[in-house]
């Protein structure tokens, strides 16, 4: 039977990506948060109230936005299978038609293809048209609230990371060692966003830790610029 499964190095890598890029998200947007409000020489209470604040927006607006898609991205695949439900039940020929040709393009022989449809058709007459057809399976199905909450988490590890900083003895050196560690978890990040992907390690990485350290370089320009005029 052909299936979508977890052998696939795309599939296995997703959730390691996107909690990677859910943590890369909350260690730039609280550190640079962080950074600017520090440069307008704002009180240290400032400072952190402005992270935490950072971490809690952050979480929430992730998490939001990925159950708002995550739940369009489940409606397609309620709608597609009433679609091949409706097309099962009307046209059973060109269901299983179809679910051929989608076999033959997934490699099987196309003498054998029309066999192998017949077979699963009878075994799942619905799950196995949306499985090979569409790459829909109760492992790849869409479940917003898992990914929301997931968003949400990995958001908040990440942005916790800079925030740590604010434990040295002195305001300067809380600043330092916030960005400091901000730009240590990026580098992690990105060698590990680019290992999945099979990209070298290091130039992920460092590309990485340059983006994150340029967003908190032009966030301090700012918060300096506001400090002045203000």
């Amino acid at each position: 039977m052909i299936d979508q499964d977890d052998d696939n190095p795309t599939s296995r890598s997703g959730w390691l990506r996107a909690a990677v890029l859910g943590a890369d998200d909350g260690i730039v947007s609280t550190a640079a948060l962080m950074v600017g409000v520090a440069a307008s020489n704002a009180s240290m209470q400032a400072v952190l109230t402005a992270g935490l604040a950072g971490l809690v927006a952050g979480a929430a607006s992730m998490a939001a936005g990925e159950y708002v898609s995550v739940s369009s991205q489940r409606d397609l695949e309620r709608t597609l299978r009433e679609r091949e439900k409706s097309l099962a039940k009307a046209y059973p020929n060109v269901a299983l038609t179809e679910l051929a040709i989608a076999l033959q393009l997934q490699g099987v022989d196309p003498g054998l293809a029309r066999k192998v449809a017949n077979d699963i058709s009878i075994a799942e007459p619905i799950e196995a048209n949306v499985r090979v057809k569409y790459g829909i399976s109760e492992s790849t199905a869409a479940r917003p609230l898992q990914a929301a909450i997931a968003s949400a988490i990995s958001f908040a590890i990440g942005a916790i990371i800079p925030l740590l900083g604010m434990f040295a003895r002195t305001p300067a050196a809380r600043i330092q060692l916030a960005v400091a560690f901000a730009l240590f978890a990026l580098a992690v990040c990105g060698a590990l966003a680019a290992g999945a992907g099979g990209a070298p390690r290091f130039r992920g990485s460092l590309r990485v830790a340059l983006g994150g350290g340029l967003a908190m370089a032009i966030s301090a320009i700012i918060g300096r610029i506001v400090g002045i005029v203000v």
